[in-house]
C-alpha cells in the first residue's frame, strides 16, 4: 500500500535534521544527513501506521 504524506525536515543548530509527519502526531525522528532522517521517519511512519490499526 502507498499513501503519500507530507514530511517536515528541519535542519537543528546542533547539527542534524528532525523531522516529522504533521499528520500523524507524535511521528518525529531524526538523523545526521537528510537522507538519514528521511529513512527514519519513513521506518517511524510505517510502525505507526502499524499500531494505528
Amino acid at each position: 500500500m502507498n499513501i503519500k504524506l507530507k514530511v517536515m525536515l528541519e535542519s537543528q543548530e546542533e547539527g542534524g535534521y528532525t523531522v516529522y509527519v504533521p499528520s500523524l502526531p507524535g511521528c518525529i525522528s531524526q538523523g545526521e544527513t537528510i537522507e538519514e532522517a528521511m529513512k527514519n521517519i519513513k521506518e517511524a511512519t510505517d510502525l505507526y501506521l502499524v499500531i494505528q490499526k
